[in-house]
């Protein structure tokens, strides 16, 4: 068994943590006794203990943005079953490569319920915070919901400010809902805020045309649509419920919670 390293003196203990280098502070007394027998260069420590504090940064940072993001579940690109969905491969490699999100654009899934258009714009979502960018997600209720309580106080342009901080803001279940006209004003307010500075990934089992069912304008809806669709990626999804396959099959959660009784 191994000796521990000797403890760093004071005055360096208290200079690390006040330059907040926490994975330095932890990692210096192994790397100098590494470094002291193994007879490293100056430099060859110095630049092992700033990729150390690099990568704790990165990771540190990455957990903070995907708290922020607020995703309801995690999903993952890899997760995402290709082979059943009815989304061209090349549209597919173009969505994970997050290129529309610096130039922008916008991404708009559209198809039937159970067809993975929230897995794939949670899992784009968790690629991007990844990648770094920042990421927020609503469902239209919780978005409309956030409006909504900032016309309290006369804050619904700031909160829409502080919103379009973030590269990507997903709205998910477009439609779910029907909106009253203080709602779909307020959803139009949003995407028109955002048009052209940031891109929106929206989900909707609603195909375009009938936007106006649950928008009870349709000046609002033509108007919303417009900016949305500008710069999008519209993709139609299809085919059967992946979830309705799974019951079907005996492999969804509940088949195995009663295999595990």
């Amino acid at each position: 068994m191994s000796a521990a390293p000797p403890a760093l003196a004071p005055d360096l203990v208290a200079g690390l943590r006040r330059l907040k280098l926490a994975a330095m502070r932890q990692l210096a007394p192994e790397l100098l006794a590494t470094a002291k027998t193994q007879r490293w260069a100056p430099e060859e420590l110095l630049r092992t203990l700033i990729e150390a504090e690099i990568t704790a940064r990165d990771a540190s940072n990455a957990r903070t943005r995907a708290k922020a993001a607020a995703f309801p579940v995690v999903k993952t690109l890899d997760e995402f079953d290709r082979a059943a969905s009815s989304i061209n491969p090349a549209t597919l490699d173009y969505l994970a490569s997050l290129e529309w999100i610096t130039a922008k654009e916008n991404l708009c899934l559209v198809g039937p319920a159970g067809t993975g258009k929230s897995h794939l714009l949670v899992a784009l979502g968790v690629a991007a915070v990844q990648a770094g960018h920042r990421v927020r997600y609503f469902t239209a209720a919780e978005l409309v919901e956030t409006l909504y309580r900032a016309l309290a106080d006369n804050s619904v342009g700031r909160v829409i400010d502080t919103l379009l901080r973030n590269d990507l803001i997903i709205c998910d279940e477009v439609g779910f809902a029907p909106l009253d006209d203080t709602g779909a004003q307020l959803l139009f307010r949003f995407i028109a805020a955002a048009y052209e500075r940031r891109a929106l990934g929206i989900a909707s089992h609603w195909p375009f045309e009938s936007w106006g069912r649950f928008l009870p304008e349709h000046t609002t809806a033509v108007s919303l649509l417009d900016r949305l669709l500008h710069h999008a990626n519209v993709v139609v999804t299809d085919g059967d419920s992946f979830r309705m396959k799974q019951a079907r099959a005996g492999t969804g959660t509940a088949a195995h919670a009663k295999a595990r009784r």
